[in-house]
């Protein structure tokens, strides 16, 4: 596209801008009651239930690279992000605000690819934009995102009620959005190199896919409540397992044994931690942003949960706050350090 086709953001002004972006949301839910274009939003729990807050802030350089990031793909994970956490609190998201700080490389049509992506996420997921700001910015792009949703007053779930012999189970897989970013960042290093070479991803697509367009697991949310399982804690994988059970045995008082056979990491996975000389197991126990859910249930539940194909028994919370260890492979213990994906460190366990 040449230069001249890209309108500059000062041509329509912060209020035209937002009107301009959000212009084709249509209202989805009935508990919003005003949405977008006032002083404020107004909405209301359905009967008999209690509201769910959460917000996450997104920056440039260190939460995603547009380099290899799409505007439209970073749009809808800005707003998955933040449902994924109303869903960990066994909550259903209702509606989202977005405020977006951005310097003035970006022109409109930026803006519209990555409202797009924020259009699609909140029609997928069946939720409402009923808010949000724009400024500028001296540099980069910044994307600050609220999640509202509701639940039962005695259904929503916290990290602390996990109980000793808890089973600790985990959705999907995990390890697989960590596998993408290196990719991506691999690729990214070889384009900076050599321009001429174009990415190579044609082996990568679903770790890439989990890294660029991860999705929150209302599936599984929805189903435990479906078959009566209530966690006795729960929270999303952001940061890894590895920091998340740390989280869940400090706010329960628990010890933790994971065993790291029990790990579900799918072998495009495997595949690329080989190539970068770091065992699957790091990956699984570190790699964060995958979004699917870590929690616990009562060792009674067993029966429930052990043939449900989402869902991995990878071990069971202890009375012991002091040891939170990983059953390795060659039947070693070994302690959990809650390093967190961003400080992920490329050694093998």
């Amino acid at each position: 596209m040449a230069e001249s086709a890209y309108t500059d953001i000062s041509n329509l002004g912060e209020f035209k801008l937002i009107e301009h972006l959000t212009k084709s949301f249509q209202p989805i839910r009935k508990e919003v009651l005003l949405g977008i274009g006032d002083d404020a939003a107004v909405w209301k729990p359905a009967d008999g239930l209690i509201p769910v807050v959460s917000t996450d802030l997104l920056i440039e350089g260190v939460h995603f690279d547009l380099s290899y990031m799409p505007l439209r793909h970073l749009g809808y994970k800005s707003i998955i992000v933040n449902l994924s956490d109303i869903f960990a609190m066994n909550a259903e998201p209702v509606c989202v605000t977005v405020s977006i700080a951005m310097s003035n490389r970006f022109p409109v049509e930026a803006l519209e690819e990555l409202y797009e992506g924020i259009k699609q996420a909140c029609e997928t997921y069946g939720v409402d934009l009923v808010g949000g700001d724009t400024s500028s910015a001296r540099q980069g792009l910044m994307i600050s995102v609220t999640a509202m949703g509701q639940v039962e007053p005695d259904k929503y779930v916290t990290r602390k009620g996990a109980k000793p012999k808890d089973l600790i189970c985990v959705t999907g897989d995990v390890g697989a959005a960590y596998a993408g970013f290196l990719v991506l960042d691999r690729e990214k290093s070889v384009f900076l190199g050599n321009p001429e070479l174009q990415p190579d991803l044609n082996d990568y697509d679903y770790v890439v896919g989990r890294q660029l367009k991860p999705e929150a697991r209302v599936d599984v949310v929805r189903k435990l409540r479906e078959q009566g399982i209530m966690p006795t804690s729960m929270m999303d994988i952001s940061d890894g397992v590895a920091s998340e059970i740390h989280h869940l045995c400090r706010q329960s008082k628990t010890g933790a044994t994971i065993y790291a056979h029990k790990l579900p990491i799918d072998p495009q996975t495997v595949k690329v931690a080989e190539e970068f000389g770091i065992s699957a197991t790091t990956f699984g126990m570190n790699g964060g942003e995958d979004y699917e859910m870590i929690f616990t249930v009562p060792i009674q539940d067993f029966e429930k949960v052990k043939s449900w194909q989402e869902i991995s028994i990878i071990g069971h919370m202890t009375d012991d706050a002091n040891v939170i260890q990983v059953i390795l492979e060659n039947g070693e213990a070994a302690d959990i350090e809650a390093q967190g994906w961003q400080h992920f460190s490329q050694r093998s366990s």
